[in-house]
């Protein structure tokens, strides 16, 4: 998520400012502006900055950002991927550097990190683009100040099983104030099912994923889909149609989503980080989550070569309380 908190440290007092860089998506921008009113409610200052709002957006970010990232003695990250995160680290390097992140890009960044590679999205292929090439520079002045040295510490704040990279310390994030915030949520008798955005991202097949979304709800007679931000109206369309799905475009985090209620006794997932935070989400409260494996046969030929691996990954370390459900094919699935 495109979030840039910055913590400034003034001797007197500690203060928290939340800065926003707003994405151009729509389900995104509804999802942050939702997130931010909750930060306001607790009484921290949210700043929203159109950095992608167009020609000439990005450097008036940069000149309103410049004196409170000058003063930071903290800075804190949502997603070190962000191109426009890495130009602010690359202008405006913190002492004290902490990504606080639950989803695929935190295990990716601390894999990277540890590894001493370029900082590279898990389905992004080998090849690089002109693009890609113009911002070399940035990326490679990011990747050095994303990562520890004598002058700089670097946390990792995140629920996801991950290594530190030498040089960090990993702080597992527990879910307690979601827990504290929302809920008890109410138990419905039957299944829902979360929806992934790997169709849109060019990893998974469109209509071997619409077959495994169809079996999977017959299964376990699951009557909501809960669709990724990023999902395409298109593809939403056409499983409400195929399946009879009811689609629900959530409006804030689906952890949040499902500790308020209602929510399925069962909640049923593609490879994705919700197999992780969902657990401790909802611990206590007796919803069962399972995790769908991707076939190798519902992947696209043109699929990053990495990218059954690191799925493949995602669903072996998810928590012990999560069932795992072996796709056998698209027209059979299996517990695990």
């Amino acid at each position: 998520m495109p979030v840039v908190p910055v913590v400034p440290v003034v001797p007197a007092r500690t203060e928290l400012t939340l800065v926003v860089l707003s994405p151009t998506d729509p389900m995104s921008r509804g999802q942050l502006r939702r997130m931010a009113q909750l930060a306001r409610d607790d009484g921290f200052t949210v700043r929203w900055q159109d950095a992608r709002g167009g020609r000439g957006s990005l450097a008036q970010t940069l000149r309103e950002l410049a004196p409170l990232l000058r003063s930071a003695e903290r800075v804190i990250v949502g997603d070190p991927f962000s191109r426009y995160v890495q130009l602010l680290l690359t202008l405006f390097a913190p002492k004290h550097l902490t990504v606080v992140d639950d989803g695929t890009a935190t295990m990716e960044y601390a894999a990277q990190l540890a590894r001493g590679e370029r900082l590279v999205r898990w389905h992004r292929r080998g090849s690089r683009g002109a693009r890609e090439l113009v911002l070399a520079p940035v990326t490679a002045a990011a990747r050095r100040k994303l990562a520890p040295n004598r002058r700089r510490t670097v946390e990792i704040f995140t629920s996801l099983p991950v290594e530190p990279p030498p040089g960090t310390t990993v702080t597992a994030n527990t879910f307690a104030w979601t827990r504290s915030r929302f809920g008890p949520p109410r138990i419905t008798k039957g299944a829902d099912l979360v929806g992934t955005s790997l169709v849109e991202t060019g990893v998974v097949d469109a209509d071997q994923y619409a077959l495994a979304v169809a079996e999977l709800a017959r299964t376990h007679g699951a009557t909501r889909y809960f669709a990724h931000r990023r999902e395409s109206t298109e593809k939403l369309h056409r499983i409400a149609v195929e399946t009879g799905l009811e689609i629900v475009r959530p409006d804030l985090p689906l952890e949040l989503i499902a500790r308020r209620g209602p929510i399925g006794r069962t909640v049923v997932s593609f490879p994705s980080t919700v197999v992780h935070t969902l657990p401790l989400a909802l611990v206590g409260t007796g919803v069962k989550v399972a995790v769908c494996e991707i076939a190798p046969e519902w992947l696209k030929e043109n699929a990053s070569p990495r990218a059954q691996g690191f799925l493949a990954g995602v669903t072996g370390t998810a928590a012990h309380e999560v069932d795992r459900l072996t796709a056998q094919s698209t027209q059979r699935l299996e517990f695990g």
